[in-house]
């Protein structure tokens, strides 16, 4: 078989080609193809550019940019790269020459700039479009939230610290505790963001272009925030990539938590909330399963997100500065994070969005003993120190567990006999007087809980 053409875009020093092995762990088309559309626009703003600074002329400039324009064609349109293809790059300015028909200035385009500059720029670009896509799933995510806690809030439900029953809050005041965190979550993909936005175009291989190419021009053209300072720093500088990683990977984590919530919840052993037919699936031996496997998947999606973070970490620790191949390795742990999100945060959202919360079984999990700080509390109003308080229901605690009772049925002349100041507790044991007196904001009070709705709802249109 006759091996393809080559169109690389270097070997001129070279009297061999590579050994395949070489070219097998080198190509990279593989992963970054999906920059098409990117390189193909910053390579028209730098035929701009390039024309600007006197390089091409205005018919060069209109040639280059209307044979981009028919590459970005055939590759929409499902062209694929040939084995020949070393990147995305190679792929693109190959397309070029054959749009122009071997006309010169093709050979022109790469004038001044080198693959490093620009692989950094399409891939910032990429990551900009990106932290919004993310956004936006995050959003809707945020958006079901606050739909199921406005039918919830006058629920009331256990609030848990190491995974045992605290104190009653209402439901709605649990599903808005999944909100917050996916807002400080969109904040850091807006700070990702602003750190992606910053152009090393022009920055060439490792020293600048040669060539006065306008970069103020290009930064406009390209809709970046900034323009790199120095052109070494540049064509290395990843830390936008680690950034928007770690953003995802603390994502991940808050997903994950937010699941495990709703797994244990769904279980038989909790049962506040049943799963919708959508988002879950049977057992292929035990017909009677439910299981929340998109949930499952959230999970363990986080585990992932985090290795993507580590592996970006661990390669750039131990480089020099500029350029090095290295980094062709960021896209793969950028690309599969951001899919990994985008897969699992709509699917999140439909889970929740399918729910049945059982109110009756959530109410009923609220038990007497769980009200033992508000039996403090009215101890501490009736003029006993607080740790006073706390000992003498420490005592009625142990008493009631002791006789296999319920605090509630020690009755009123056993609390006074713990302690004068427990005159008249007994309403301090109903959950609904509990959670109606924490109004603070930020509390699980009624009030609160409606500010906070308002609140988010005005944290989700930011």
């Amino acid at each position: 078989m006759t091996p393809p053409a080559t169109h690389k875009l270097w070997g001129g020093r070279f009297a061999g080609g590579p050994s395949p092995l070489l070219d097998a762990i080198n190509r990279s088309i593989g992963v970054d193809l999906r920059l098409w559309p990117h390189d193909v626009r910053l390579s028209q703003a730098w035929a701009a550019a390039l024309a600007e600074g006197g390089v091409l002329t205005a018919e060069e400039r209109d040639q280059i940019v209307a044979g981009l324009d028919r590459v970005a064609a055939r590759i929409a349109a499902g062209e694929p790269p040939t084995a020949a293809d070393e990147d995305v790059h190679t792929f693109v300015d190959r397309l070029l020459h054959e749009a122009l028909g071997g006309a010169p200035a093709a050979g022109k385009l790469h004038t001044g700039r080198s693959r490093n500059d620009q692989v950094a720029t399409a891939t910032r670009l990429w990551a900009l479009e990106a932290c919004r896509e993310v956004d936006a799933a995050a959003r809707d995510l945020q958006a079901v939230l606050v739909a199921r806690a406005e039918g919830l809030r006058h629920a009331l439900m256990p609030a848990y610290t190491h995974l045992q029953r605290a104190q009653p809050v209402s439901a709605a005041h649990w599903l808005l505790s999944h909100v917050w965190p996916l807002a400080r979550d969109r904040r850091r993909l807006a700070a990702a963001a602003r750190g992606a936005s910053t152009m090393p175009l022009g920055s060439g291989a490792v020293a600048g272009s040669a060539f006065p190419v306008p970069r103020e021009s290009l930064r406009r053209a390209l809709g970046f925030d900034a323009v790199s300072e120095n052109s070494i720093d540049a064509v290395g500088d990843r830390d936008f990539v680690a950034e928007f990683l770690f953003a995802l990977a603390l994502m991940g984590a808050h997903l994950s938590r937010l699941a495990e919530d709703l797994i244990l919840f769904g279980s038989s052993e909790f049962g506040f909330v049943r799963f919708g037919d959508g988002f879950s699936t049977g057992s292929s031996m035990m017909p009677q399963k439910r299981n929340p496997d998109a949930l499952e998947l959230a999970r363990g999606a986080a585990a992932r997100s985090l290795g993507d973070l580590v592996a970006m970490l661990g390669t750039l620790k131990g480089l020099p500065s500029g350029y090095n191949k290295d980094l062709q390795d960021d896209k793969r742990a950028l690309f599969d994070a951001v899919d990994l999100a985008l897969l699992v945060l709509p699917a999140v959202a439909g889970t929740v969005a399918e729910l049945t919360f059982d109110e009756a079984r959530l109410r009923a999990a609220v038990t007497p003993a769980m009200m033992a700080t508000d039996l403090a509390d009215h101890m501490v109003r009736g003029g006993a120190t607080f740790r006073e308080a706390h000992a003498a229901v420490g005592a009625l605690v142990r008493a009631a567990e002791e006789q296999g009772v319920e605090l509630d049925d020690l009755g009123a002349e056993r609390m006074v006999a713990e302690h004068p100041a427990l005159a008249g507790a007994e309403g301090a044991l109903a959950a609904e007087a509990s959670v109606a007196q924490r109004e603070v904001r930020g509390g699980t009070g009624p009030k609160a809980v409606l500010l906070q709705l308002e609140e988010a709802k005005r944290a989700i249109a930011e």
